[in-house]
């Protein structure tokens, strides 16, 4: 096991609280600090877990002076939809903590950082299917242009400072292990949840909204194994494009079904639909798989067969 000290901050969000069940067996709990503006819930409260506020620098300061830290996952944010809602605040925790971040990093000699980026850095002028690494990024979301802002900053950091920041555009995560949290992906999580409890669910985005996707256990691992990849081999210090799978609501519906035969969707798109058909319908991610390897593990068949085992118990 090797000998890491590792600090999370923003852990109580839904990547978050499962990437630090990853950490934990590659590196070891007691060498793993989870932080969060709010007090612990569930597995949090299983590990060392402090409360940590990263818009005030003082106590990000303190935090790193009382402990030797080698990597940071910086995963504290606001997302798209709850973004669009409170955008100067979604903009200030985005922008403002990830700078704090990378500053108490360069002081505090951190070796790597992780940054997660997301496919809202794309917009309405980006290439929709297989859109590339590097293309047009139009954001329309304060989340999204936040985001892009972010990688900017990550790829200055490491040019101007040598700070080893790596970064990953996560699609559309699913996992069953906590509630959605205010993105616009986040119905392909709440619909496992509506199925088993009420049999139906009410889809605020059309039924062919294709949108690229991914399956935690694979977000976790993508995560781990790009941190865990010789620095010599990142060749992409904004953020590495990752894909899983891609699907619409239709279709993972019908998956459902299989499972659920009297379970219902009905379509009743809301604002989240304009943010949805300005993102990307698939991904290309030569670049991660040709660099460190980058494969995904489950389709939306695997997926499904999974969630539904589990929500059932």
């Amino acid at each position: 096991m090797k000998k890491e000290k590792i600090l999370v901050t923003g852990a109580g969000g839904q990547l978050g609280s499962e990437l630090i069940s990853g950490l934990w067996k590659y590196y070891g709990k007691e060498n793993v600090i989870a932080t969060d503006i709010k007090e612990p819930q569930g597995i949090l409260s299983e590990g060392n877990f402090e409360i940590l506020d990263v818009l005030k620098t003082s106590n990000l300061s303190a935090l790193l002076k009382k402990n030797r830290f080698t990597q940071i996952y910086h995963l504290a944010a606001m997302l798209s939809a709850a973004g669009e809602k409170n955008p100067k605040m979604a903009w200030r925790l985005n922008m403002e903590s990830l700078i704090n971040v990378l500053d108490a990093a360069v002081e505090f000699k951190i070796e790597k950082v992780y940054w997660p980026s997301s496919i809202a850095v794309f917009g309405p002028s980006t290439p929709k299917v297989e859109t590339p690494q590097h293309t047009i990024m139009d954001p329309i979301t304060i989340y999204g242009i936040s985001k892009q802002a972010g990688e900017r900053w990550c790829e200055w950091y490491y040019k101007n400072h040598g700070l080893d920041v790596r970064s990953l555009r996560y699609p559309g995560i699913i996992g069953y292990k906590t509630k959605p949290g205010g993105g616009t992906t986040d119905y392909a999580v709440d619909i496992y949840w509506k199925a088993l409890a009420d049999k139906k669910y009410e889809s605020f985005l059309k039924a062919d909204t294709y949108l690229p996707m991914m399956y935690m256990p694979d977000a976790v691992k993508a995560t781990i194994d790009l941190m865990e990849c010789p620095k010599e081999k990142i060749t992409i210090r904004s953020a590495y494009n990752i894909s899983g799978m891609s699907f619409c609501p239709s279709e993972i519906a019908s998956e459902i079904k299989k499972h659920i035969s009297e379970f219902e969707i009905t379509y009743l798109p809301d604002f989240r639909q304009a943010i949805a058909d300005s993102w990307p319908k698939s991904l290309d991610d030569s670049i991660a798989q040709k660099d460190w390897g980058w494969q995904p593990e489950y389709d939306l068949k695997k997926m499904t067969n999974d969630i539904v085992k589990n929500l059932s118990v």
